[in-house]
C-alpha cells in the first residue's frame, strides 16, 4: 500500500507537472490572441461556467472513488448505473441554462456579451461528466496513469484548437472567440473519454443490467457526493456571486464598470492563477491520498491513516514554501515570464504567504472525505464561505477599490484550513 501510494503520487505529480505547463501555455496563447478585454470578459463568465460543473458532476466521481476503493461492491456496477442518471441530470441541467442565460447575462453580471458563452457552457456539461465519472473510477482502483494521460491528451487538444480556432473567430466579434474557447471544451473532453475508456479491460463484459438503478448503491453514493456537492457547490456559488456583489458595491460608490472589470480580471487572470501552480502538485496528492486514506480507515488502521495525512501536508508545504517565496521577493518576474505582463505585481505579496494555507486544504478536504466527514468539510466551506461574501461587501464600501475582495479571501482561506485541520485531528485523536 505504501509503494502505491508513493507510486499514485508521483505518477499524479508528474502529470499534473505536464498538464498545468499546458494549461500555462494555453492560458498565455489566449491571453495574447484575445488581450486583457478578452480576459476580463472570459473571467467574468468563469464562476458562472464552474458553478455549472459542479452541478452537472453532483459529487459522483469522489463517491465512485471511495467506494470501488473500498472494494464493498462490483465497481463496474457502481459507474455504470450512475452513467443514466447524470445524463438525465445534465439535460435538464441544459433546459435551465438556456432559460436564464439572458437574466444571468444582463441583470447579473450586467454584460450581454456573456450570454452566448454562458450557453456554450450549457452544451459541455455532459462530456465533462462523463469524463469525470471515468476518472473517479479509475482514482478508485488507484490507476492514476489513465487520468494522468486522458488530462494530458485533453489539454494538447485544447492547445491546438485554441491557437487554430480562436483567431479566425476574433474577426467576428470577441465574444464569439470567448464561445469558441468554451465550445472547444466539448473536444478535448471527448477525446478524454475515449483515452479513458481505452484502459478499461477489453474482456469486461457490460449488460444493460448493469445501467439499471441501484437502491443500495444510490444511497451510498449519495452518502457521499451531496455534502461534497455541498463543498463545491458552496465555493462555486461564492466565486459566481462575486462578481456580482463586487460590480453592485463598487458601482454604488463611485467606482467605474471598466474599472472594476479590469482589476477583476487581472487578480482571477493572472494573480490567483500563478498563486496556484504549486496546486497542481497539492491536488495530486488529494487525489492519491482519498482511495489511501478511504481503504485503511474502513480497515482501522488509523496509525497509518495519520501518517500519510502528515505526509501530504508535508509534501504540500515542500513544495508551497519556495513558490510562496519568489511571489513575495520577486513578483514581477514570474508575471512578465508567464503572461508578459507586471500587472498584479501590487497584489500578489500581499496574498501568497497566506495561501501557504491553501496548499494544504486540499489533503485535508481529501482526509475529511475519505473519513466519512464531508459534511464536516461542508459547513467549514459553508461558514468561510460566508464571512468571504460578507466582507466583499462591507470592506468595499471603504473605498479601498479590490483590497476588500484579496482581504475577503484570505480571511476565507484562513479559516476554511484551520476548520479543516481541527476536524482531521479531532477525527485521529479520538482512536
Amino acid at each position: 500500500m505504501k509503494s502505491k501510494f508513493i507510486k499514485s503520487t508521483i505518477i499524479l505529480i508528474i502529470g499534473g507537472a505536464i498538464t498545468k505547463i499546458l494549461g500555462m501555455v494555453i492560458k498565455i496563447a489566449m491571453t495574447r490572441v484575445i488581450g486583457s478585454d478578452g480576459i476580463s470578459l472570459y473571467m467574468l463568465i468563469m464562476p458562472t461556467f464552474n458553478l455549472f460543473i459542479t452541478l452537472c458532476t453532483m459529487g459522483m466521481p469522489i463517491a465512485i472513488s471511495k467506494l470501488v476503493s473500498e472494494n464493498k461492491r462490483r465497481s463496474k456496477k457502481i459507474i455504470l448505473s450512475t452513467v443514466p442518471i447524470i445524463i438525465i441530470f445534465n439535460l435538464i441541467l441544459i433546459a435551465i441554462i438556456f432559460l436564464i442565460a439572458k437574466t444571468l447575462a444582463n441583470d447579473l453580471l450586467q454584460n450581454p456579451n456573456t450570454y452566448l458563452p454562458i450557453i456554450a457552457t450549457s452544451l459541455t456539461l455532459p462530456f465533462i461528466s462523463i469524463s469525470s465519472l471515468l476518472k473517479g473510477y479509475f482514482f478508485g482502483k488507484e490507476k492514476m496513469f489513465p487520468h494522468t494521460l486522458s488530462n494530458i491528451v485533453e489539454q494538447i487538444t485544447r492547445l491546438i484548437l485554441t491557437i487554430i480556432i480562436t483567431p479566425y473567430l476574433l474577426s467576428f466579434s470577441l465574444k464569439i472567440a470567448i464561445t469558441g474557447i468554451i465550445l472547444i471544451n466539448i473536444a478535448s473532453e471527448f477525446v478524454s473519454i475515449l483515452v479513458l475508456i481505452s484502459f478499461i479491460p477489453k474482456n469486461t463484459k457490460i449488460e444493460k443490467e448493469d445501467f439499471k438503478y441501484d437502491k443500495d448503491i444510490m444511497k451510498d453514493m449519495l452518502n457521499i457526493s451531496i455534502p461534497t456537492t455541498g463543498t463545491r457547490l458552496i465555493g462555486s456559488l461564492v466565486y459566481f456571486l462575486e462578481p456580482i456583489i463586487l460590480t453592485f458595491t463598487l458601482t454604488k460608490i463611485g467606482y467605474t464598470n471598466s474599472y472594476i472589470t479590469l482589476e477583476y480580471g487581472i487578480l482571477n487572470g493572472y494573480v490567483y492563477p500563478l498563486l496556484l501552480i504549486p496546486s497542481f502538485f497539492t491536488l495530486a496528492i488529494s487525489n492519491a491520498l482519498l482511495p489511501v486514506v478511504s481503504n485503511s480507515y474502513a480497515r482501522g488502521k488509523y496509525d497509518y491513516t495519520k501518517k500519510k495525512i502528515k505526509q501530504s501536508i508535508f509534501f504540500s508545504l515542500l513544495i508551497g514554501i519556495p513558490v510562496t517565496l519568489i511571489f513575495i521577493f520577486i513578483p514581477n518576474v514570474p508575471l512578465q515570464i508567464i503572461y508578459n505582463t507586471t500587472l498584479g505585481s501590487n497584489y500578489l505579496p500581499i496574498i501568497a504567504p497566506f495561501f501557504l494555507l491553501h496548499y494544504i486544504q486540499a489533503p485535508l478536504t481529501s482526509a475529511m472525505q475519505a473519513m466519512n466527514k464531508a459534511k464536516d468539510a461542508m459547513i467549514g466551506t459553508l461558514i468561510g464561505s460566508f464571512l468571504k461574501l460578507v466582507l466583499i461587501f462591507g470592506i468595499s464600501l471603504f473605498k479601498v477599490g479590490l483590497l476588500g475582495y484579496v482581504i475577503a479571501s484570505i480571511v476565507n482561506i484562513a479559516f476554511t484550513t484551520v476548520h479543516h485541520l481541527y476536524y482531521v485531528r479531532k477525527s485521529l485523536n479520538n482512536f
